[in-house]
């Protein structure tokens, strides 16, 4: 592959990003790990955010992890804040503050696999280092025409010997990038856009006419689907909200307390019945305040959402972290996940009407 050919490219067409101008490898660790899995334009603004309130990883170290969690609400997946809160603190005590130059230090450290590993150290410290992310994949499968499924170890054993041995020596994090990019705007997934493309001549797959039908990717299993009931618990001018538990889905995430029902069960008893189990009061179930559906990464959940009245018992964290009485319109301190930020957005409906009718 003329590697001449896709630097030129690059240097016409790259994207204009926050972290395409610094080479400062705490802003490239923070940027690597909130495009995990996130659209770009939705990162943009949390870049931002993020180093105003922790411009220095010592500042992400010593800030308290729902802190963190607060500033990453929205971004989804929360493992990632709480991996860089960890991994900061690593940091911090084992590298006096500076991001490692050794990919066996980087993997070490919590959330930092090979992919982000190679994109710091090419990026950031100028080293000679693949960084095979989901776009270069799909560009040098269809570069090489590799019938593999893409989900084999062997074939991403092959894509990442391909994309180290195709490394210009000193512009590898120009190299990856343009891959990147080249992958995000031209060779995209179902119909690439080859005429544009500055590798077309070289595509084996455009040769064949298979460049729409590679890469070659197992079919996605069917997602398990629950039904989940939840109460928003009212006692005096407060609501009753509980912490998850520092692992597993959400953890450290605030929500309204209740579960998965079961097979038959009502909803408003899978409420009572959750809420006693997870915090050992008794509530009233009233009305039903909505009804939610969210998709996770390996299943679906309908959420259903009740208006509850607390009737007795004091509360306990059994199935949760930490329990908290709160007012609605202190709700916002707390990071929740995207579900109940629906529920939340409910309640305060008839107060913004409200609010409005005054005006």
């Amino acid at each position: 592959m003329h590697t001449q050919a896709i630097l030129a490219w690059y240097q016409r067409h790259q994207r204009d990003l926050p972290w395409r101008k610094t080479n400062d490898p705490y802003k490239i660790w923070i940027s690597e790990i909130m495009l995990q899995q996130t659209q770009v334009e939705t990162v943009k603004p949390y870049y931002a955010r993020f180093f105003k309130k922790f411009p220095t990883v010592s500042a992400l170290a010593k800030a308290p992890l729902d802190t963190v969690l607060k500033a990453w609400e929205g971004l989804s997946y929360y493992s990632r804040a709480r991996h860089l809160h960890k991994a900061a603190q690593i940091i911090v005590k084992q590298h006096r503050s500076k991001i490692p130059r050794s990919k066996a230090e980087l993997l070490k450290l919590p959330g930092i696999g090979r992919y982000t590993a190679g994109a710091i150290l090419s990026i950031a410290f100028g080293q000679d280092e693949a960084a095979v992310d989901g776009n270069l994949q799909r560009v040098l499968s269809r570069l090489f025409s590799i019938e593999s499924d893409l989900k084999e170890q062997s074939t991403q054993e092959a894509l990442w010997l391909i994309a180290t041995q195709l490394l210009p020596h000193g512009q590898a994090g120009l190299f990856n990038q343009a891959l990147m990019d080249l992958g995000s705007s031209i060779c995209i997934p179902g119909r690439p856009r080859c005429l544009i493309c500055p590798l077309t001549k070289m595509c084996e797959a455009r040769k064949q006419g298979r460049q729409t039908v590679l890469p070659v990717k197992t079919r996605k299993k069917e997602w398990p689907h629950y039904e989940v009931a939840v109460g928003v618990i009212y006692h005096r001018d407060k609501i009753l909200i509980a912490q998850r538990p520092n692992q597993g889905l959400l953890a450290g995430l605030w929500e309204f307390p209740g579960g998965k029902r079961e097979a038959g069960e009502p909803l408003k008893t899978c409420v009572r019945r959750e809420i006693q189990e997870e915090l050992g009061i008794n509530v009233k179930v009233e009305k039903l305040l909505g009804v939610i559906k969210q998709g996770y990464s390996h299943f679906k959940v309908t959420l259903h959402a009740f208006r509850c009245h607390f009737i007795s018992g004091e509360p306990v964290a059994r199935g949760c972290q930490d329990w908290k009485w709160v007012k609605l319109n202190e709700l916002n301190k707390y990071a929740f996940p995207a579900a109940t930020h629906k529920i939340i957005a409910t309640l305060e409906a008839p107060r913004a009407k409200n609010a409005g009718q005054q005006k």
